[in-house]
């Protein structure tokens, strides 16, 4: 029987075939079956294709080739010795046996000197019914081992147990390298190497230091790829193997990673990086790989509280005490306030159904549009600039997109920490030869990657991403760059022709625009030059675009420079918000904006509203309702009076956290939907308990428009998943919602929202996940947006003015302060904070350059006033060369920290997305916490005591 190669497998990931595969074919025969696969496929692969299984050891199907074990050796006719079946590529005509038994003997003379050397502990062993060394001995028939202990062995070696995570037992290590091969080719770190030779061999991490020290990531691919227990997960060891798995989506940042939840009983073990997840191909980062301990953490809110005041203590109630309590206080606000008296927040770490139940609650039960999320204060730009010119509110490509990129220009981001699995897929391209260009104020580890082919850094000043993006375009058109076949036939010539004369000014020019990014005109003109002249150039972005003053206009200039050199609607190109949290996509998509239903369907369109009104049956309010910083500004002129937020801490991560805090104590009720008591349910009146990821069904879409399930691991820990708690206050207000699984919401999402037509529970569990765009057009999904045209017709240039910032530094404040994100925390800290991910990032503390930090005798670890025209805080210092001088740097994952303390009210002319990016400051060494520090640590101990006051009087 002819074995066929098959085009749904992915080649390029199982055992030594190269990535790219010719497209003729070779016919080999593998233990008498004749077999046909591509030229360059591996014996391995070939015969694995035929169901003929070939001992490995050293082998693994996400990593190259390495032929070290020799246990997978075959015997080829006409060919001396037993070449490694892993490392040999196929030949036309080969014949190639598998089971002989000259084979048989030498594997297990193989298995044999493997066993001699390893621990006779196998009852005891964590991996015990794991573990493919026991497998392997079983495989080739070993069932005793003639050399003893006496003589030379690793058994006693020390085992590490410095990461908080898991252990290495160098005692049960077979040194076949598959650690140190996933740690450099699927990580990208290159933390781990096989230190000494022959029989003194072993895995070193870093230079010879420990795991904690070392420069590993903590990512779990060692682990992961570990045949033994030489690296196994702590939880593993303490709690056993495993019995079932859930596959799902993890809930922290916008890369999606599918996850297999491994579990005992309703217990979660660990969390294995799933390979059939499409946003990350069985690769993980160390949040979603081991931080889920906040799920079960003793901090959890487990029943709904309530009270008067924000000065009293909380009463435990019932949940129907709760939700009527809720109810009751809204109801009467409007009686006595109005109907736009009262609004709320969706959140972008909960499902795609429970933001659209919460926008759905607040315009039918509450009767208004003051509907908002955290996008506004992250990438409300993006769907803004995105929408505007190529007439959809997202990213253009696929994550995988990035390995047929040539040109990679990253802006504004940081993908190693912020969006760890993307950073080390695109670290691979750049190992591979693609070129790199950052533009970032700061020294960024994505420069650092090793074996870097061509990068530049483009250190521009906080504030000048126009002027540094005009200057590119510049460069494309005046030098003849731009690609007038897609122009002409892609975009609308009238606005290009009026972009062209704009841009070609030279007002524009890389030399003219100096003086305000601080970057030679030479570096931007070589810069522009290889994107523009790149077969495929591809754009991502981040934070440090959208939140500026001129967010907007940034992301519409970085959609001017694809266009013009016509790196839109094909892989290895297009523009790539990396979207901050894990559903910051999906709950813009839900509506979630004052002003946009569901779909991006703006609320004056009576036709589109019109649809909703009759599934509804309500009037929908046609003008756009309160965005965030008005409902802020309302509730201190008294005339918003109520709000229901759900697991969104705006207290911690909105800008300006007095003018936060004002509005909130301002409120007669505020309603919090969270896991814990954050900061923004201190000034809180009713205290519901949110669910986990881990606890509830649904879906979350990522920053590639793909919609992934989420399914329920264990159940809810307060006995209710989100979108039933929303459903019920929706019952009490007197608008009655009777959905009995999310799956029934998005069938009414799919219902009334056209990019989510074709979307369905059994399709997403057919297909795994659909990239919207999803309907009759295009029934699989649209991995690549704008292939053949655009919704608008014809793609839009738009005028990109540079004005600068009014927050400018001068005598007073004479730094600019720029924020951002690390590797190990997520966001506000929330979920983070309350696993061992602590042990990396303890607190926020502020990076200053050498020069800086000079002129003011700080030395590392000083105390720090930093000062604002907003506000005062604290940090400890750390000296850094990752910053230019003049600009100093934070994290805010810690409340105590007060980085928003200190950040301004300027917004983004277009969406009020704060300018995080960009604050006057001035630093000082000083002895004590700041007077707003203290009165945040003077509260919180007051909120904690009214918490266990609570607890105490229920139990």
């Amino acid at each position: 029987m002819l074995q066929h190669f098959d085009p749904k497998l992915d080649y390029s990931r199982d055992y030594g075939t190269p990535a790219s595969l010719s497209e003729k074919q070779i016919t080999l025969e593998v233990d008498g079956v004749e077999i046909r696969v591509p030229e360059g496929t591996s014996v391995m692969r070939a015969a694995a294709l035929a169901d003929i299984n070939i001992p490995k050891l050293c082998a693994s199907d996400n990593l190259e080739a390495f032929g070290s074990c020799r246990l997978c050796a075959v015997q080829i006719e006409g060919r001396r010795g037993m070449p490694a079946s892993c490392t040999t590529p196929v030949e036309e005509g080969m014949k190639v046996s598998t089971q002989t038994d000259k084979l048989a003997k030498l594997r297990r003379n193989i298995m044999e000197l493997y066993i001699s050397d390893h621990p006779l502990d196998c009852l005891t062993c964590p991996t015990n019914g794991n573990c493919e060394l026991q497998d392997m001995a079983g495989a080739v028939g070993l069932r005793e081992v003639r050399y003893g202990f006496d003589g030379e062995n690793h058994l006693q070696a020390e085992k590490d147990t410095s990461n908080p995570y898991f252990t290495y037992d160098p005692s049960k290590c077979i040194v076949c390298s598959r650690c140190v091969r996933a740690c450099s080719e699927v990580q990208g770190t290159f933390a781990l190497t096989i230190d000494g030779r022959g029989f003194d061999s072993r895995v070193a991490a870093g230079q010879d230091e420990n795991f904690l020290d070392s420069e590993c990531v903590s990512c779990g691919a060692c682990v992961q790829a570990c045949p033994t227990a030489t690296l196994t997960e702590n939880s593993v060891i303490e709690m056993g193997q495993p019995e079932h798995s859930v596959v799902t989506t993890c809930a922290y940042c916008g890369v999606g990673c599918s996850f297999e939840a491994e579990m005992k009983g309703d217990k979660l073990v660990r969390m294995l990086p799933y390979k059939g997840g499409e946003a990350n191909h069985g690769h993980s980062c160390v949040k979603g790989r081991f931080a889920f301990g906040y799920a079960t953490h003793k901090d959890r809110i487990r029943a709904p509280m309530i009270r008067d005041s924000i000065d009293q203590p909380w009463r435990e109630v019932s949940w129907e005490g709760a939700i009527g309590f809720a109810a009751g206080r809204l109801k009467a606000i409007q009686a006595e306030h109005g109907r736009e008296s009262v609004g709320g927040i969706t959140s972008s770490r909960c499902t795609n159904e429970e933001a659209y139940l919460v926008q759905k609650l607040i315009r039918t039960a509450f009767g208004n549009n003051n509907t908002d999320t955290c996008a506004r204060v992250c990438h409300s730009p993006t769907g803004y600039g995105l929408k505007q010119t190529l007439g959809e509110s997202a990213g253009t490509q696929t994550f995988d997109s990035v390995l047929k990129a040539d040109c990679v220009l990253v802006i504004g981001a940081n993908p190693t920490d912020a969006h760890p699995v993307f950073g080390s897929l695109l670290r691979r391209r750049l190992r591979e030869g693609a070129s790199l260009l950052v533009a970032d104020p700061r020294h960024i580890d994505l420069l650092d990657t090793p074996h870097l082919n061509d990068s530049m850094h483009l250190p521009l000043r906080p504030g000048s991403n126009v002027a540094m993006v005009n200057a590119l375009a510049h460069v494309v058109i005046n030098e003849g760059l731009e690609d007038s076949d897609f122009i002409a036939s892609r975009c609308d010539t009238d606005g290009y022709n009026q972009w062209r004369d704009f841009i070609a000014d030279e007002r524009h020019a890389p030399e003219n625009v100096e003086e305000i990014t601080g970057v030679p005109g030479d570096k931007v003109r070589a810069a522009a030059r290889a994107f523009a002249k790149a077969p495929n150039a591809a754009i991502y972005y981040g934070l440090g675009v959208t939140e500026h003053s001129q967010g907007s206009t940034t992301v519409m200039g970085i959609a001017n420079l694809a266009l013009a050199t016509g790196n839109i609607g094909r892989e290895g190109v297009g523009v790539n918000p990396l979207r901050g949290q894990n559903n910051v996509q999906g709950s813009c998509d839900m509506g979630s904006f004052p002003h946009e239903l569901p779909g991006y369907q703006h609320v004056s369109d009576s036709v589109a509203r019109g649809h909703f009104e009759a599934a509804w049956g309500v009037e929908i309010d046609p003008e756009p309702g309160l965005r965030i910083p008005n409902m802020f500004d309302a509730a201190i002129a008294g005339a918003f009076r109520a709000m229901y937020v759900q697991g969104e801490d705006i207290a911690q991560s909105d800008p300006n956290t007095q003018h936060v805090e004002q509005a909130l104590r301002s409120l007669d009720c505020l309603i919090v939907q969270d896991i814990f008591l954050n900061e923004t349910a201190k000034f809180a009146h009713v205290l519901l308990p949110g669910s986990t990821f881990l606890e509830k069904n649904g879906t979350f879409t990522n920053a590639e428009r793909r919609i992934n399930r989420v399914r329920k691991v264990m159940p809810a820990l307060a006995g209710k998943e989100d979108w039933e708690v929303t459903q019920e206050l929706s019952n009490a207000l007197g608008y009655p919602m009777n959905y009995s699984h999310p799956s029934e919401i998005m069938d009414e999402i799919a219902s009334l929202t056209p990019s989510f037509a074709g979307v369905n529970y059994d399709k997403l569990e057919q297909y795994g996940s659909l990239q919207w765009p999803c309907n009759d057009v295009h029934p699989e999904g649209s991995p690549i947006m704008h292939v053949d045209d655009f919704p608008i017709g014809k793609a839009k240039f738009a005028i990109t003015e540079f004005v600068p910032t009014t927050e400018r530094a001068n005598r007073r404040f004479p730094l600019l302060l720029t924020t951002g994100r690390i590797l190990s925390q997520y966001n506000v800290g929330a979920q983070t904070r309350r696993t061992e991910n602590q042990v990396w990032h303890n607190e926020d503390v502020l990076e200053v350059h050498p020069h800086d930090a000079e002129e003011r005798g700080i030395n590392d670890g000083d105390w720090l006033g930093i000062s604002s025209r907003a506000g005062h805080t604290v940090l400890r210092a750390r000296i850094s060369e990752r910053m230019q001088p003049g600009v100093v740097y934070t994290t805010f994952h810690h409340p105590h920290s007060g980085a928003n303390v200190i950040t301004t009210d300027n917004s983004d002319w277009a969406t009020n997305c704060p300018e995080y990016k960009v604050t006057a400051v001035q630093v000082e060494k000083v002895t004590q916490p700041s007077e707003w520090q203290k009165n945040f640590h003077d509260n919180h101990h007051r909120q904690q005591g009214f918490l266990r006051e609570a607890r105490t009087e229920v139990s």
